[in-house]
């Protein structure tokens, strides 16, 4: 007769699971806001949209963190991986003038680490605390034979809400309108697979490491202040394709975006990229946000008055460029 075999026989820990889910609920229970209805440990996560709101538009996003966790995996360092999933939804949700609500997580591995799952998971509940959003549900799913040893994927789900008459779609876009930068935290969560093979190549100090861990910095709180006092007609989240490639995409056809080299100091760590890696200027700004995270366009009688404003929120600002008229699509080009 067979060996009766059980699911932890075939690889999968369903205490280990459920222990990590208890081990969760006191971080996810800080990021609560008052329209959670039912969060973590239903089937389903229940929230009400903010009374506030009189003609409401959802809006969702969704994103992982992509190879910076190969370079988390070699160096072990799983706290702050979580901001940067966070991070890359709520800003993009941001972008179109929403508030983000709630957020979901999926965590997938061969076999679960419960310390190691559980420092990631703080790191997505602090990355929602900066967000101003609930973390209300996700899934931890352990797949035997899915993923090498030490390894994990992470993908997040956030949905938003803005007012119907406050999309921001860019379409008011002018040219002799102002473009001013938002200092990115380092190199975020875009580029890490050219990154890692620099690394390989040029092998970091450990401040360099640190600055290549650091988390992507997220925006919303300042912006959203913003937005309640200045008229914004553009954002734009300089992610995968850096500033020429995410730029045009808040543009109105007939624009282009003029941004000027030199306006912004290049933070060391992308220097260090640059050079170890050889990289060609026009590569940088396709693959690097090159130190800018996060683009706002403005008329130029408020240029002064909404960079005071994300100054005054703790935001680095620099006025980087402007609009100019142009033919055919939108675009971006660095002088």
């Amino acid at each position: 007769m067979s060996t009766p075999l059980s699911y932890r026989d075939a690889g999968v820990d369903i205490d280990a699971g459920d222990a990590l889910v208890e081990a969760i609920k006191p971080y996810a229970r800080r990021t609560l806001r008052p329209e959670v209805l039912a969060g973590i440990g239903g089937f389903g996560a229940l929230c009400a949209i903010p009374k506030k709101y009189r003609q409401p538009v959802l809006v969702s996003g969704t994103d992982g963190v992509g190879t910076k966790l190969k370079l988390a995996f070699a160096l072990e360092r799983h706290d702050t991986v979580g901001i940067d999933l966070v991070a890359m939804s709520v800003n993009d949700v941001l972008v179109q003038g929403a508030e983000p609500l709630f957020f979901l997580d999926y965590y997938a591995c061969g076999k679960l680490d419960t310390k190691v799952a559980a420092q990631v998971v703080k790191g997505i509940a602090r990355g929602c605390e900066l967000a101003g959003c609930a973390l209300i549900g996700g899934e931890t799913a352990e797949m035997p034979g899915m993923y090498p040893e030490g390894e994990y994927d992470l993908a997040g789900f956030c949905v938003g809400v803005v007012e119907r008459k406050k999309i921001i779609h860019g379409r008011s876009i002018r040219p002799g309108d102002v473009l001013l930068g938002l200092a990115s935290s380092g190199a975020h969560s875009n580029g890490y697979s050219l990154i890692r093979r620099i690394v390989e190549r040029a092998r970091p100090d450990a401040a360099m490491l640190d600055a290549l861990m650091a988390p992507t910095r997220i925006y919303v709180k300042p912006v959203l202040k913003l937005l309640r006092s200045v008229p914004v007609k553009g954002l734009a989240h300089i992610t995968g394709g850096g500033l020429t490639g995410n730029v045009p995409r808040t543009l109105p056809k007939g624009t282009r975006a003029v941004i000027r080299s030199g306006s912004w100091p290049r933070p060391a760590l992308f220097r260090w990229l640059q050079q170890q890696g050889a990289v060609a200027e026009d590569e940088m700004h396709r693959v690097f946000n090159c130190g800018i995270g996060m683009v706002a366009v403005v008329a130029p009688a408020d240029a002064k008055r909404a960079a005071a404003r994300l100054r005054a929120a703790g935001e680095t600002v620099y006025e980087i460029g402007g609009v100019e008229k142009s033919k055919g699509e939108p675009e971006a080009v660095i002088r």
